[in-house]
């Protein structure tokens, strides 16, 4: 039986399937960003043809399928979500055009505001108010809840968001207004916000609500048809999707929460460095996914990522729980400029899957990172993703001088301007996740990852002062595989301001009973092994801004469980600001469990490399340090475990390629992985 993991990409859909015994196999598509379900089965033909069989059959011996979709992240990005209604208590329909009465770059007069998801003729107020206690203050208007639907039936929404006042505390009223609007607007999509993000702090809940109104109904089709479109070729067990908090849930709970996959894709690749973390024993990891059109990084601590509530996709907010990934525009299909001062750019700007670099032969005409490779030949025209596409050096050359010729150069120095601009605006996305949150990244390790990372992974590291490199065998589809190695898990979170010293033991866990009661309740009937972690969003009386702290370890049974509680989050505080005020009030603003449900383990080939033998390498001039270099190329399937290989050289595979400079030594792994030291 197979586990496949499948990752959709900006210019490829990657595929893994892992066996019982541990052997992958590997596939890319090219991604179909119209229906992505295509460039999905496509891939699907392709693994299923790797492995000797048809698509029908290999479904038929699939015994888990997971998905990470950028459905919902390219509908929000490119504003081609869903028209939205919102209701909301009568008087604050401005919230979401408020914001919080800041401005992305506060001291740039000409900022134009954002212009919101819902535009005011459809925010329309709702005659009822709860108080901060859950009280009901005024009764919920049936008329007035009547009147606005029949406005938003007339505006022809998709969509409708709900987010009353203080409906946190007591959500009976957005339940009664959610079952009028699927009674009154048939096929329309509802989204609750004491469903959606039943938490405290106004803004971020109306953003959020409305965010997954608007990506709702797209992601919603999506995933009935890609099941669809499964059932027809013989599957039918239920896909889990990759959530951004990086764990997994079926189809149905996606789809209701769908802004809880905003980040699907990249999630999986925090997934993959959490079990790379596992397996080589390094917990201090920073991930680093360069792929197509963007690079992604995380920041790993004792093998575990940072969730945060704070996240922001584009110009919305999202305050669902989701790991901390940065997303830089650099990718292998980030486009090279020459501004009017003749500064060169790399970024964000990608040439995407379709048309694609220049040397795709697509008709793409725009300078790439990937034709600045090919021109320095650092990528063999003839073995891209195994020779499926033969890569066109020639448009790589005459896309790559235009820059050189605004440049005032030759093309192979531009060629070299373009990676090095592109390495350092990487490196100064790793500081973003690192330095400037009082990590030293020196004493990381960086894990490469993506089609395009094995070429800058060892520069971008210098750049950092890392030593060490992890490049898995993998690392073309980490995230796809890294997504067999999730467990379901849902989030669950209510807020109870109250001053530590004001609350009971009795009562913060008869509020952690109830949330792992709804926890359960929504992993359903579930064989495996759960687990169940407890946290709180804690911070001092005067400050407006929340930590989040672990009570994993604690036993919520002790006495002094709320003495425990303050001394965790002086504790916490003190690891992330270098200071804590014992002597001051503690509030805990917020309590988290997470209910996970244990899937098996992914399987691995524990020493796939230990019984080959050296292929002698071939040889091939490539551009390096301003100047021609004849090195050696190596397949990468082929490296026996224990060879060391120093630089310069280059190992290439069927989907990716990677570079070792001068004064760079790979050791390869009993996993076929290289090991690559810097000095």
């Amino acid at each position: 039986m197979y586990r496949i993991g499948i990752d959709v990409g900006g210019t490829f859909t990657d595929l893994v399937a892992v066996d019982d015994a541990g052997h992958v196999t590997v596939a890319k598509a090219a991604s179909t960003p119209q229906d992505q379900s295509e460039g999905l089965i496509e891939g699907l033909r392709l693994l299923a043809a790797d492995l000797g069989t048809d698509l029908p059959g290999l479904l038929a011996a699939t015994e888990r399928i997971v998905h990470g979709t950028t459905v919902a992240t390219n509908a929000l990005l490119e504003r081609k979500g869903a028209r939205v209604g919102l209701l909301t208590t009568e008087g604050h329909r401005d919230v979401i055009e408020m914001r919080e009465g800041l401005k992305d770059d506060r001291y740039n007069l000409r900022m134009p505001p954002p212009v919101p998801l819902v535009p005011r003729a459809l925010r329309l107020g709702v005659r009822e108010r709860m108080a901060f206690d859950g009280a009901v203050r005024t009764a919920l208007d049936r008329r007035s809840v009547a009147a606005a639907l029949k406005t938003l039936q007339r505006a022809g929404v998709e969509a409708v968001a709900v987010c009353y006042l203080h409906a946190y505390r007591n959500p009976r009223h957005e339940a009664d207004t959610g079952r009028a609007v699927a009674r009154g607007l048939k096929g329309v999509y509802v989204s609750l916000s004491s469903e959606v993000l039943p938490q405290i702090k106004e803004f971020e809940r109306v953003w959020t609500t409305v965010v997954n109104a608007y990506v709702g109904p797209a992601l919603a089709r999506y995933l009935a048809s890609l099941a669809a479109r499964l059932r027809a070729h013989g599957f039918t067990r239920d896909v889990l999707i990759m959530q951004s908090h990086g764990g997994v849930a079926p189809i149905r709970e996606s789809a209701r929460l769908a802004a809880g996959a905003v980040l699907s894709g990249p999630a999986g690749g925090i997934a993959a460095g959490r079990h790379v973390a596992q397996l080589t024993g390094r917990g201090d990891l920073v991930t680093f996914d360069m792929g197509g059109t963007s690079t992604d990084i995380a920041l790993l601590q004792g093998g575990e990522p940072t969730l945060t509530g704070e996240k922001t996709v584009g110009f919305a907010r999202v305050a669902l729980p989701s790991l901390d990934i940065h997303t830089l525009g650099a990718g292998g299909g980030s486009i090279a400029r020459v501004d009017a001062g003749g500064i060169l750019h790399v970024g964000p700007e990608s040439a995407g899957a379709d048309p694609g670099p220049a040397c795709y032969g697509r008709g793409g005409t725009a300078p790439t990172v990937t034709d600045a490779n090919l021109v320095r030949g650092l990528l063999d025209p003839g073995n891209f993703l195994g020779g499926r596409i033969a890569l066109d050096v020639g448009a790589a050359r005459r896309a790559v001088e235009t820059i050189a010729k605004a440049l005032g150069t030759d093309p192979l120095t531009a060629a070299e301007g373009i990676t090095q601009v592109v390495n350092t605006n990487m490196a100064e996305g790793i500081k973003l996740v690192s330095v400037r949150r009082g990590v030293d990244p020196r004493g990381f390790t960086l894990v490469a990852f993506g089609g395009a990372a094995g070429l800058h992974v060892t520069e971008v590291a210098r750049l950092l002062e890392i030593r060490r490199v992890i490049v898995p065998s993998v690392a073309a589809v980490l995230s796809a595989w890294g997504m067999l190695a999730t467990d379901l898990r849902y989030e669950m979170v209510r807020s109870h301001v109250s001053e530590v010293g004001r609350l009971t033991p009795a009562r913060l866990r008869r509020l952690f009973t109830a949330l792992e009661g709804d926890g359960r309740r929504r992993l359903g009937r579930f064989d495996g092994t759960v687990d169940v972690r407890h946290s709180l969003d804690m911070r001092y009386g005067e400050q407006i801004f929340e930590i989040t702290v672990s009570l994993d370890g604690v036993d919520l049974a002790r006495t002094d469980l709320l003495d425990e509680v303050a001394a965790r989050f002086h504790g916490r505080h003190e690891e992330l600001y270098a200071y804590s005020a014992p002597g001051q009030e503690v509030v805990i603003v917020n309590a988290r469990v997470a209910v996970v449900g244990r899937l098996p383990v992914l399987p691995a080939d524990e020493a796939p490399a230990s019984s080959r033998t050296l292929a002698p390498p071939t040889r091939r001039r490539v551009w390096l340090a301003g100047g021609w270099t004849e090195v050696p190329v190596y397949r990468l399937e082929g490296l026996p475990a224990g060879q060391a290989i120093k630089g310069a050289a280059v190992f290439e595979s069927a989907t990716t390629t990677v570079l070792l400079r001068e004064g760079e030594q790979a050791t390869v792994t009993p996993r076929g992985w290289l090991d690559i030291e810097i000095t």
